[in-house]
């Protein structure tokens, strides 16, 4: 998918942006968000980028106090005299040794363990995380992680060779596919991204050739389960992969950034974590769609994949990798339909591309979100007709239900309003913001259908699909609903994020939105 980035100022004009999409999608990095609030570009522009702000002054701030002036508590109006203590400089210093320094060492440190330890669960501990935690019982944390790393693979030939292989198809069929050009969201600085959408037509393409070379291949005994038998390699190869990768992106960000939503916060381990480019492409490649589409999203199905053949060599059909399987490949599948809406969303218009959203699609969604159909290879489950297709029909229900939301927002947006939602014309609010250098721009903000039940509805058929998914694997271990878990605290915190960042952009309207639609995510509880 090639991409480039135009300005609206080389195109003159006030142009008028429709629809408001700030809908997020859980493809996104795996570890605690920072909201970035201490970044530093040209001062009140780093600001707008992460935070999506409309400006509101024309006030310029230094380096040295942009983390004091852009952060937002909760308790600055509760405690008296807590502004003026938050804004001393010995604190700021601190904040921002913490937030800048400190965090993001122990993140990059610390979460190449985690795809470590699912694997070294379902492989060594019977898919039980209570086996797997005594490992470390009466010794340190380094010692019991020592001994488990011990025990995976350095990668192999065949693992490295199939790596490059798939990058260098993956890269391939971005460019040669054919598709209709799309644009992004506009950025603070003007800019608008501009990308060839043919990610559902790669998607079909990869999973017919996956079964075509799978059947081709096994009278002569090979097989993709390979990938299955040393999948301690694969995790191991991306994540050295994923840490020399996030370096290029720094370099080419520090000397040769591909466009002007780009800067350094001066502190080169921030830089490293957060990123330093917005938009980065390099030989016309975007880098983001590469890592959070194509290889992220497309990896995920392609293990999903394994796992299925692995599992009928080992057993033949079972049902519950049968329901697994194919309620993962079919919310893979709307998300590629839909892949030119989550080039609209937060993954890609305020992440930059740094360790902390590229090791998470490189890494951790094929180390975490493919984990249930890579446990049900050794712990099959028989579910019988009536259980199999009741979760089959209801996963099915979720996907349509978070299509349907995401699919009215579209509506809404490309027709400027003019629209019938659930049979009635749309309540809409019309929110006015501004960009870096001034320019007003206006927003649609839906308040009807789904997204008048709560401001992130679709959340919860998210959270839905996951549990149908792993509920094949019924109660012996929790492992299976990792992902599970991990997708409610995730969407959970952007909702609060996604909040923060829409009420300092659309201001009263956003409070006015809120009044219309006053719950996060479920209705009349929260």
């Amino acid at each position: 998918m090639e991409t480039f980035v135009t300005s609206v100022r080389e195109r003159g004009g006030d142009e008028r942006v429709r629809g408001h999409y700030d809908a997020e999608s859980h493809q996104k990095a795996p570890v605690t968000s920072l909201q970035a609030k201490t970044m530093v570009d040209t001062a009140e522009a780093e600001q707008l980028l992460r935070q999506g702000l409309g400006k509101r002054g024309n006030r310029q701030e230094s380096p040295g106090d942009t983390a004091a002036t852009t952060d937002s508590d909760m308790l600055s109006n509760g405690i008296h005299g807590y502004e003026q203590l938050t804004q001393s400089a010995t604190l700021q210093w601190v904040k921002r040794l913490v937030t800048m320094t400190l965090v993001p060492i122990f993140l990059i440190m610390f979460v190449p363990n985690l795809v470590i330890l699912i694997w070294y669960t379902v492989m060594h501990c019977e898919g039980s995380y209570m086996k797997m935690y005594s490992v470390f019982q009466g010794r340190s944390v380094l010692a019991g992680l020592r001994d488990i790393w011990s025990l995976v693979n350095y990668p192999s030939a065949p693992i490295v060779w199939i790596l490059i292989g798939y990058c260098a198809y993956a890269l391939a069929m971005m460019k040669l596919l054919p598709g209709k050009t799309v644009t992004g969201p506009l950025t603070p600085k003007g800019n608008t991204p501009v990308y060839k959408d043919n990610g559902f037509v790669f998607f079909v393409l990869t999973i017919v050739l996956f079964w075509a070379l799978t059947l081709a291949l096994r009278p002569f005994g090979l097989s993709p389960s390979i990938l299955y038998d040393r999948f301690d390699e694969v995790l191991s190869l991306l994540n050295i992969f994923s840490l020399f990768f996030c370096a290029v992106l720094y370099l080419k960000g520090r000397f040769c950034p591909s466009s002007t939503d780009s800067g350094s916060s001066g502190n080169l381990i921030f830089d490293y974590y957060w990123g330093m480019e917005l938009y980065p492409r390099v030989f016309g490649f975007d880098i983001k769609v590469f890592t959070n589409c194509r290889f992220g999203m497309m990896v995920w199905a392609l293990l999903v994949c394994v796992h299925a053949v692995k599992s009928f060599e080992l057993h033949g059909f079972v049902d519950s990798m049968f329901v697994s399987a194919f309620l993962q490949i079919l919310y893979i599948t709307k998300f590629f339909w839909w892949e030119a809406g989550y080039l609209r969303t937060i993954d890609i218009m305020l992440d930059r591309a740094g360790f902390y959203i590229c090791w998470g699609c490189l890494v951790y969604i094929p180390g975490l979100y493919a984990s249930v159909s890579y446990y049900l290879v050794e712990h099959p489950v028989n579910l019988g007709p009536f259980v199999t297709l009741l979760f089959l029909a209801l996963g099915a229900l979720s996907i349509y239900i978070n299509f349907d939301a995401d699919n009215q927002k579209q509506e809404v947006r490309y027709a400027d309003g003019n629209c019938l939602i659930w049979g009635r014309k749309p309540d809409i609010i019309r929110a006015k913001y501004q960009l870096e250098n001034g320019d007003v721009r206006e927003s649609i903000l839906l308040a009807s259908g789904w997204w008048g039940l709560s401001r992130h509805f679709h959340y919860i058929p998210e959270i839905m699909l996951a549990f149908f998914w792993s509920v094949p694997a019924l109660g012996d271990n929790i492992m299976p609903y990792s992902y599970v878990i991990w997708l409610v605290i995730l969407l959970t915190h952007r909702s609060y994020r996604d909040d923060t960042k829409c009420g300092k952009k659309y201001g009263s309207f956003w409070n006015q939105y809120c009044k219309k639609v006053p719950h996060k995510i479920v209705p009349y509880l929260f």
